[in-house]
């Protein structure tokens, strides 16, 4: 094991030259790390992890095993990685073909779920605690709060911070049965917390 600059690395993982790691941050077995990348503080890195250079992860994020962070990606804070999950940062790729040049960006906003093995075609921004069900195959924007599934995903309901579903009254409103948090629906099916 190795700790060196108040992050924890285990002694099989690879950080290269230039990158920005947060103090409290933990990355795990065979994970590799590539150069100009920036991970935010107590972010965790699960085993088999890959971070592609100029990948910005924010504070907190979990990473789960066997994900790879690709180029063009962004992850805000507090954001959940589920195992085996899936980015991709080029719309047609070709094995004779360098199109390094037109990677897509995509965002991953605060507190955002993503599901076990799903994929996350590039160019999408996934909203603000929207959660992402496992398997799914995201090809469009996904709204703050929205719950999809499938392939491709759908949307299938709203979610609250605490990531349960949300059942909104004839007024618009609804509460999170965790936390007690009230949510509000606009008529354009934008959901905000009150």
């Amino acid at each position: 094991m190795n700790t060196k600059n108040n992050y924890f690395a285990h002694e099989s993982a690879i950080i290269d030259e230039g990158c920005k790691i947060g103090a409290g941050t933990k990355i795990w077995h065979f994970s590799h790390i590539m150069s100009s990348c920036e991970i935010g503080k107590k972010c965790n890195l699960g085993q088999n992890v890959v971070i592609s250079p100029e990948v910005i992860l924010g504070n907190n994020v979990k990473v789960q095993n066997n994900v790879s962070i690709y180029t063009g990606v962004e992850c805000e804070d507090d954001v959940f990685l589920g195992p085996s999950m899936v980015f991709t940062n080029v719309i047609n790729p070709r094995s004779a073909i360098n199109r390094r040049s037109q990677y897509k960006k995509t965002i991953v906003k605060k507190g955002a779920t993503i599901g076990a093995n799903a994929t996350i075609i590039c160019g999408n921004t996934i909203g603000s605690y929207a959660f992402v069900g496992a398997g799914a195959v995201v090809t469009k924007d996904v709204a703050n709060y929205a719950l999809v599934i499938g392939n491709p995903s759908k949307h299938v309901g709203w979610v609250s911070e605490h990531g349960h579903k949300l059942s909104f009254n004839q007024n618009g409103y609804a509460k999170c049965k965790e936390s007690g948090s009230e949510y509000f629906i606009d008529k354009n099916k934008n959901v905000s917390k009150i």
